[in-house]
């Protein structure tokens, strides 16, 4: 029996499978297969088919998955940076006043934030402050004059 159609078929289901994992190691599978295809085509015996797929498949996990690995995960690459880090450095509105050393509000973008000043130094309601760093659920500001 010719087993093409079947190790090109797993072919393309591990690669479809590997869409949706993203771990890279069922792609490995799919090469061990596509290596495969020549074998079947030519009718060389199950056992053997079965012992190329193996070998490849493990063979692949071991060289090309590290490269691939790599080279999708350069660290070369900017940090992609969450929601809330990324207000850093922006400017907003006191809306409720920062005493001194104390805690107060920054509104930015429809969002009220709970701010304080990087040296204690208090600004009123209304004035302008760029965020210097952000910690957990609060905001540290500095005055813009």
């Amino acid at each position: 029996m010719n087993y093409t159609i079947f190790w090109a078929t797993l072919m393309l289901i591990c690669a479809f499978a590997e869409l949706l994992s993203g771990g890279l190691y069922i792609i490995c599978l799919s090469v061990g297969a596509l290596l495969v295809v020549p074998f079947a085509a030519f009718g060389v015996p199950l056992a053997w088919q079965i012992v190329v797929f193996v070998l490849t498949s493990v063979a692949s996990i071991y060289t090309l998955r590290p490269i691939a690995h790599r080279y999708l995960h350069r660290k070369d690459e900017i940090d992609t940076i969450s929601n809330a880090d990324a207000i850093v450095g922006r400017e907003g509105v006191v809306s409720e006043d920062i005493p001194a050393h104390g805690h107060g509000r920054l509104a930015l973008d429809g969002d009220d934030w709970k701010a304080r000043t990087t040296d204690g130094t208090p600004l009123k309601k209304g004035s302008r402050a760029r965020i210097v760093t952000r910690k957990s659920l609060i905001v540290i500001v500095e005055g813009i004059q």
